[in-house]
């Protein structure tokens, strides 16, 4: 709590502006330094000198980093040689030299920590000077707030004013761009200087307005804040649009200002403007009498005036003062402006009649172009400080406008009182020294013991002073207060002090704002570090209270102390022990006292010692002089460290009895611990799986006094309470305080008996002892017997204590106890555990009942039924959540799906509605990957199994035998979802768990539609459910929630480019590949047939009654997915119909990747019919349809069957022989293809004979003689048939004779005998066109004698098949 130095930016390319500024003096270097720019060694040279004698104690030192100076023409410090402003919110930097300048703007960059930094990056070089021979003489940086509504106080630009020794004073952008230039005076602007808006914090202090000064030699010069705000503003705004739109800047009007000519004074190199002031009525006479004499008159009210305190010599110090009104502001730039236009125009024009001259016109003009400066206002000096020998260098306003410090030639700074005009105070021995101001508000704590609570906040100001000649940077407190600090620091920072903040701020824009700026900077050219200074309030507080920076170095001190791990345990008692009894201040020992017990590294025993001396002090003095507040703390801290160590000492001692204290009989739950025994011992094989945990989170880290004490407080009543706080430290809690217990390492009743002394309530006991059990479910189920018995001995206890069960406990009602048990169990996650828990407290609350009701003499069976049903309820939810959990536990097999196994409890079940259990299982099923096929099996099983049960006990185990015998009962994880099921048989019902399984897929691969195979299963599983308005229900939600907006993309796709698109374009509007593209289109024809078929069953079958268990009759929440699916409407069937047709027609098209517009193929009503909603009555296309339609559509059918044949080609298979291999039930080479084609056609009215004739001709074309055969007997117009297999025939004979390769002479005698006729028709024919044409000649001897068969005799082409078979049969023969 002392002064502290804090870098809060850094500057990244410190080289880069020291050689751009000072590049005409740096000399070629001998060899290239490849070392980074900021390389950083360590120097010590100047620290030995930096340090000033020691002579106070609150000196601190701060080790800085120098880099190695390179020589840049001198040795000096560069920085000084230069112009430096820093934006009062330090995000602008301007560092310049003689013409040029740089600006270096903020930026945040993220270190390899993580830790965001800010930097000060270049963003501008250039040169300022536009005159021949000036240079920059003065500069600042102004921001100008924002007038958003939405804005917080940071500024919305930043302006550099620099002045030049021109007398020019130019404004520009943080990039560079000129704004506005303006001749001021002819004499080198020396001092420029802001004063901005700020909020008075005293009703009777005056509202400031905001000024732009400049002082020149003789003169003072005055804008008014408002007026440039303004000004600046639109000048901004001009300059963008002309660099938006290419034109050139308009020339904007001049400034409006004051000038005042400073008399009487010999030499002025620094300004002060202090603002408005008025005099009181006794200032306003004495002044009059001094000026006036004894017969001057005094006015009524007295004038308002502007001070300005200037520096120099002659006298070193003047005071003036301007009245306001005296002196108008100055604007005959304007009319000087308008003048030299209309003078230039007529120039211009004359020279051009008359010839004169044009090199005496360019003289006129340049004569012309120089502004006239207008004459100062004499303004004559009220007072000064006269020393003739003493000259002064700078000044510096403090922000509260009441004290000023100057700084001279003889190493002296002066402290100004304005308001007297008297020099208060000086420090000697500051030679070049540097001034700034700090203003610090007081903390908001320290208000509660101020005497002065009731008052305004207060402030504390302290002048910063820079000795560079010295090295060192000091802190004083105002106006006589001592040095509070001082740090060394380099010889060659710049202490940067603005003394204003945003421009453009009022006492309405500014409510709400938080304005974030820097009073005092100090850059270091070394390091390029830019550092603050933290100065806590209370260092301002006089002597009288300075009991409270004593204590608050004390506290610091111990501080230090608890830091250091190498301090001894007595040691560090011994110091907190003094320490904590010399700080005066309760509030800072309290303090003091918390810092020392939320120390880690403190031992148990210090932190006693130390806690029971100071109690004791407290005690031994006056009662009123003690703070309650502390005493009692002190008193809490012991007792809940004597329970902390009581508690470890019962823990770690080896009791003898500990393990003899418990005899509780388990009578009773035996029973239930073998039922469940099997189950347990399953749960417990799938949790115990080996997991990464970190050392810190383990339940078995010992929990040390801090973490205890840090969890305990001590209500109004002086009882201990449990603050629950984050869960993993509350499980901390319970197992330091009952887990040796349930081991039965440590005596169950004295650990009880220690905890209902301690004043603890039971019912927090309780959640702890309940929240250790739950956690430690593992360690529990290894020793479950065990364990079981100590918690059932530690739930009778807590149950006994005061306060646990009411002894006006109302019969009829449920025990709030007990109560909170069951909440526990049904809300964990932790099945088995829980469950044990329930029998355990389903024991004792029995017991308790028993002996509550046998303690008033009567019976109390009403409450006796209550409370137990409650518990039966309990424990078979849990059992079937036991069963559940360890379904859910199964690992899936490798390569399934991934993902976390769902944890439930009985909260989430219930709240997860009617179809929560469902929707659990049906995530199961679908991480395990399990086929549809054998989840109906399984499920099969289960009524197979209820049916057994139903006969009798003599076939049930019969049944049982077989299904020992039966190799594939002895799946595990089948046996867990056959439990699962019949413990609900309800929830779980086959229809309900295929609707949810259905569900589930769909959900999965609407996540990721490239996973194809999930849409299937979804389909598969839909086909399973045996009730058609479920199955209908889900269909349409399915439709309607994921497939149609797919599906629809998908087809306009397709009819857009015509064909079977690419699978670029297949993701880009569809979202998956072009292969799942054709997979998702088969299941929409799936999907949409078995919508059909559950349409046309639904009026045949009622509704089927959904019904849930008797023990989850309190499910609360969304309706399952079976209910919403008997709530949805009916469908249209002819528009389901004619969304199949256009969805068979798709993945036909996709998977033969036929060219075609699909939607091309229906006429206007057909297409305005289609992606509409299923449930709604369309216009549907009826009557015969146009022939140019149907041709289309003839010829896709054509298409596919075609591609079909090509697909199922297979050389092996009709090469073999008459046999038909099998083909499979899905892909291109389904056999179902043809019937489908044969379908779509009589739907689009093709004629169906032409599809299959042209069926039969594709596959005698490919060499598939035996399927064409069986194609052949469905046609109907033979002769037609016989025609074009005729001549497939002959171009198969035709490749034999004439165009294979091998001709034989016994081909060429044959074909020498043939007739004339067929020999010339044989060779007209085109085996090209033949697929395959290697046929054995077996295959086409059958194919003529079939053609024979069909064909009637007096067909035209009957003689010719003759002749073909007299041919076969010969080249048969011969072969």
């Amino acid at each position: 709590m002392s002064c502290s130095l804090w870098e809060f930016c850094r500057l990244q390319e410190l080289r880069t502006v020291r050689d751009y500024l000072f590049q005409s003096q740096k000399p070629e270097p001998a060899e290239e330094n490849n070392e980074a720019d900021n390389q950083l060694s360590w120097d010590t040279s100047d620290w030995e000198s930096a340090w000033d004698g020691g002579d106070n104690k609150e000196e601190e030192t701060t080790s800085t980093t120098t880099v190695e100076e390179e020589t840049i023409g001198q040795t000096g410090p560069w920085l000084q040689d230069c112009v430096v402003a820093l934006s009062p919110c330090s995000d602008l930097l301007v560092v310049a030299r003689e013409q040029k300048a740089v600006f270096l703007s903020a930026k945040w960059h993220t270190d390899d920590s993580g830790r965001e930094e800010m930097t000060l990056d270049v963003a501008w070089t250039g040169i300022l000077c536009t005159e021949e021979g000036e240079c920059v003489s003065s500069c600042v940086c102004i921001p100008l707030a924002s007038q958003k509504r939405s804005s917080t106080g940071r500024p919305d630009w930043t302006c550099v004013v620099v002045g030049f020794t021109s007398g020019y004073v130019r404004f520009y952008t943080e990039n560079g761009v000129l704004l506005l230039a303006q001749l001021l005076h002819e004499d080198p602007a020396l001092r420029l200087k802001c004063r901005t808006y700020e909020i008075p914090r005293h009703p009777g202090v005056s509202e400031q307005h905001e000024e732009l000064s400049i002082l020149y030699p003789a003169a003072l010069v005055t804008i008014d804040g408002f007026s440039l705000f303004q000004s600046l503003r639109a000048c901004r705004n001009q300059v963008a649009r002309a660099a938006a739109a290419g034109s050139d800047v308009i020339q904007p009007p001049p400034l409006t200002y004051k000038k005042w000519g400073l008399q009487e004074m010999d030499t002025v190199v620094d300004h002060s403007s202090v603002g408005i002031m008025t005099l009181c009525v006794f200032d306003q006479m004495k002044n009059a009498s001094i000026l006036g004499g004894f017969n001057a008159s005094v006015k009524g009210n007295p004038p308002a005036m502007s001070q300005y305190v200037a520096v120099g010599g002659g006298p070193y110090t003047g005071f003036y003062y301007a009245v306001e009104g005296s002196s108008q502001p100055l604007l005959s730039h304007v009319a000087m402006a308008v003048a030299s236009k209309l003078t230039s125009a007529l120039f211009n024009a004359a020279s051009g009649w008359l010839g004169w001259n044009k090199n005496k016109n360019e003289e006129d003009a340049a004569q012309k172009q120089k502004p006239k400066v207008e004459p100062a206002t004499p303004l004559g000096i009220r007072f000064g400080l006269p020393d003739s020998r003493r000259h002064g260098e700078s000044i510096c306003l403090s922000p509260c406008n009441t004290l000023a410090g100057v700084t001279d030639d003889f190493g002296r700074v002066t402290l100004l009182d304005l308001a007297r005009g008297i020099a208060i105070r000086m420090w000697k021995g500051y030679r070049d020294a540097q001034l700034g101001w700090l203003q610090v508000p007081e903390e908001r704590g320290d208000r509660e013991f101020s005497p002065s609570a009731s008052l305004p906040r207060r402030h504390a100001l302290f002048l910063v002073i820079y000795a560079p000649r010295r090295g060192i940077l000091e802190v004083w407190a105002m106006q006589q207060g001592p040095r509070v600090g001082a740090f060394t620091v380099g010889k060659h920072c710049r202490l940067l002090y603005a003394g204003y903040r945003l421009m453009g701020v009022n006492s309405v824009t500014s409510q709400g704002w938080q304005l974030h700026t820097q009073q005092v900077c100090l850059l270091d050219p070394i390091t390029g570090a830019l550092r603050t200074v933290n100065i806590p309030f209370h260092l301002a507080l006089s002597d009288k209270k300075s009991e409270r920076a004593k204590d608050m170095h004390l506290l610091k001190r111990l501080t230090t102390i608890l830091r250091s791990r190498e301090v001894e345990p007595d040691i560090l008692e011994n110091e907190a022990k003094i320490v904590l009894l010399d700080i005066k201040h309760p509030a800072i020992k309290k303090q003091a006292l918390e810092s020392l017990l939320s120390n880690k590294n403190v031992l148990v025993s210090c932190l006693t010692n130390i806690t029971s001396t100071l109690y004791d002090t407290l005690k031994q003095q006056d009662p009123e002089d003690v703070d309650a507040a502390l005493l009692q703390l002190c008193s809490l801290q012991l007792k809940l460290l004597q329970l902390y160590t009581d508690i470890q000492q019962l823990h770690s001692a080896a009791d003898a009895e500990a393990c003899s204290d418990n005899q509780d009989s388990l009578e009773g739950m035996i029973d239930e611990l073998s039922r469940v025994g099997p189950i347990l011992q399953r749960y417990a094989q799938l949790t115990s799986r080996p997991s990464v945990s970190f050392a810190q989170d383990s339940p078995d880290s010992p929990m040390t006094a801090q973490a205890f004490l840090s969890q305990m407080e001590c209500t109004e009543g002086g009882e201990l309470k449990v603050i629950r706080g984050a869960e993993t430290e509350w499980n901390h809690l319970g197992n330091f305080l009952f887990w040796g217990s349930l081991c039965g390492k440590s005596p169950l009743h004295k650990v009880c008996d220690t905890l209902q002394q301690a004043g603890i309530s039971p019912q927090q006991l309780l959640s702890l002892l309940l929240s250790v059990w739950l956690q430690r479910e593992k360690e529990v189920l290894q020793k479950s017997e065990e364990t079981v018995r100590n918690l059932h001995t530690l739930l009778s206890a807590l149950s006994n204590m005061k306060g646990a069960v009411e002894e006006s406990w109302d019969s009829q009602s449920v025990s709030p106890w007990w109560q909170q048990v069951r909440s526990t169990c049904i809300q964990s996650h932790n099945a088995a555990a829980a469950l044990l828990a329930a029998f355990v407290a389903h024991r004792a609350a029995k017991a308790s009942i028993t002996s509550h009701a046998d303690s008033k003499l009567h019976s109390e069976w009403e409450a006796v039924s209550l409370e137990l049903e409650q518990w039966v309820v309990c424990v078979r939810q849990l059992e079937d959540v036991l069963v559940l959990q360890t379904l859910l536990l199964v690992p899936p097999p490798q390569g399934a799906a991934a993902g976390t196994a769902a944890q439930c409890s009985i909260k989430t079940l219930l709240e997860g509605g009617t179809g929560g259990i469902a929707d659990n299982v049906a995530k199961w099923v679908f991480r395990q990957n399990l086929a549809p096929q054998r989840l109906k099996e399984i499920l099969q099983e289960t009524e197979d199994k209820d049916k057994d049960v139903e006969l009798g006990q003599t076939s049930g185990e019969e049944g049982n035998d077989e299904k020992e015998q039966r190799p594939e009962d002895t799946d595990r994880t089948a046996e867990l979802l056959l439990a699962v099921c019949q413990r609900f048989p309800h929830s779980l019902s086959p229809d309900l768990l295929f609707a949810h399984c259905c569900w589930e897929y769909v959900v999965q691969w609407n996540k990721d539609p490239e996973e194809s195979r999930c849409l299937c299963s979804a389909v598969e599983h839909l086909k399973f459910i045996s009730s058609p308005h479920i199955q209908l229900g889900i269909s349409a939600m399915m439709w309607s929630t994921f497939i149609v907006k797919r599906f629809s993309a998908a087809a306009f796709l397709m009819e857009k480019v015509g064909k079977a698109p690419k699978d670029r374009l297949c993701r880009r509007d569809v979202g998956m590949g072009d292969k799942a593209v054709t997979s998702f289109l088969g299941c929409c024809a799936q999907l949409l047939q078995i919508l059909m078929e559950a349409d046309s069953a639904v009026e045949e079958v009622s509704p089927p009654e959904l019904s849930i268990e008797e023990a989850w009759c309190g499910a609360e929440g969304p309706a399952s997915i079976a209910e919403l699916a008997l709530e949805q409407r009916g469908v249209h069937y002819p528009l389901v119909q004619h969304h199949c047709l256009l969805a068979s027609l798709l993945n036909a098209a996709m998977t033969f990747s036929v060219k075609v517009k699909p939607l091309s193929l229906f006429d206007s009503k057909g297409k305005n019919a289609f992606f509409r909603d299923l449930t709604t009555i369309q216009l549907m296309p009826s009557g015969d349809m146009d022939p140019g339609l149907v041709s289309l559509r003839q010829e896709f059918l054509l298409r596919v069957l075609t591609g079909w044949v090509q697909a199922i080609d297979d050389p092996s298979s009709s090469a073999s022989g008459t046999e038909c291999s099998p083909l499979p039930p899905v892909g291109p080479r389904a056999d179902w293809w043809p019937a489908l084609c044969l379908e779509l056609g009589s739907l689009l009215q093709v004629n169906p004979d032409i599809l299959r004739r042209h069926l039969v001709c594709e596959l005698y074309n490919q060499g598939l003689d035996p399927r064409a055969e069986e194609v052949m007997l469905e046609v109907e117009d033979k002769d037609v048939l016989g025609s074009q297999l005729l001549v497939l025939t002959g171009q198969r004979l035709s490749f034999s004779l004439l165009h294979s390769q091998s001709q034989t002479q016994a081909a060429m005698e044959l074909l020498a005998r043939l007739p004339p006729t067929l020999c010339t028709w044989l060779k007209a024919m085109d085996p090209s066109e033949l697929r395959c044409p290697l046929v054995p000649l077996s295959h086409s001897s059958r194919l003529v004698s079939r053609l024979i068969e069909i064909l009637p005799e007096n067909h035209a082409q009957y003689s010719l098949a003759l002749h073909l078979q007299e041919a076969v049969d010969a080249f048969t023969t011969e072969d």
